[in-house]
């Protein structure tokens, strides 16, 4: 199912799987135009784009709910579309109407059409993670790059009802590895943001405690950066003083 967004539509109103209140995407689109939300795109899109600091080029995927960090990315990759899920709804885009929503296990797109996949807001809700990551897996490209961002289970982000991350299901870094391993991804680089309390301040300042959390607690990171990339092998996670098991991936 793809529906294009011409206008900002009513998203449905579920329940997350922790029982509160799932952010769909006119609320995940009201966080972040607060000071609050503004801080937690910068801090995290600084961490991506530390990771792809050149996408001239590029096709784009944003899955989840995107929408923020891709505007950084118009004008220079050559094509970017936000796919959000029907549990989140969707809401225009003036910037550019390249906005849809789809069924996760059945991606609008052909196979291996996007170069970069950038997911946000869309693991922890997701109602079949290996569906949606068999999709993932399909529409990237050989040689393409999956950044995926998580919620971290240890963090407060992932606890407080008011943050957009605590709406679903949290992951250690061992689960998402795991998750990443047998869909066929092969994590290349991690790394971590949101080390300040979820916290309403006027001014929220997050340099201060991203530098310092990073050195002094680093597992209480509020959300987990994957890149991944596509592997035709599926990679079993090693045991305790094994090596990695390698099996070709059927077709």
């Amino acid at each position: 199912m793809l529906a294009l967004a011409p206008a900002r539509l009513n998203p449905p109103a579920e329940e997350a799987t922790q029982g509160a209140m799932m952010f769909d995407a006119t609320g995940l689109d009201a966080f972040y135009g607060e000071p609050i939300g503004q801080a937690t795109r910068r801090l995290i899109l600084r961490r991506v784009r530390a990771a792809w600091p050149d996408l001239r080029g590029q096709r784009v995927l944003g899955y989840g709910f995107a929408v923020p960090y891709l505007r950084t990315m118009l004008g220079e990759a050559e094509r970017v579309i936000a796919l959000m899920p029907p549990q989140h709804g969707t809401i225009a885009w003036p910037e550019q109407p390249l906005v849809a929503m789809s069924d996760e296990e059945a991606l609008p797109f052909p196979d291996a059409l996007f170069d970069r996949i950038l997911m946000v807001h869309g693991l922890e809700s997701a109602e079949s993670l290996r569906s949606l990551m068999r999709q993932i897996w399909r529409v990237l490209a050989p040689g393409g790059r999956l950044m995926a961002i998580a919620p971290n289970r240890t963090s407060l982000w992932a606890q407080v009802e008011r943050s957009p991350f605590a709406q679903g299901r949290p992951f250690s870094r061992s689960q998402l590895d795991r998750l990443m391993r047998e869909a066929m991804f092969q994590p290349e680089r991690w790394d971590t943001a949101l080390y300040a309390p979820p916290l309403r301040f006027r001014r929220p300042r997050g340099n201060g405690w991203e530098s310092v959390g990073r050195r002094l607690w680093p597992a209480f990171a509020g959300v987990h950066l994957v890149e991944a990339t596509k592997s035709l092998y599926a990679l079993a996670p090693p045991a305790k003083g094994e090596r990695a098991r390698a099996t070709l991936a059927k077709a």
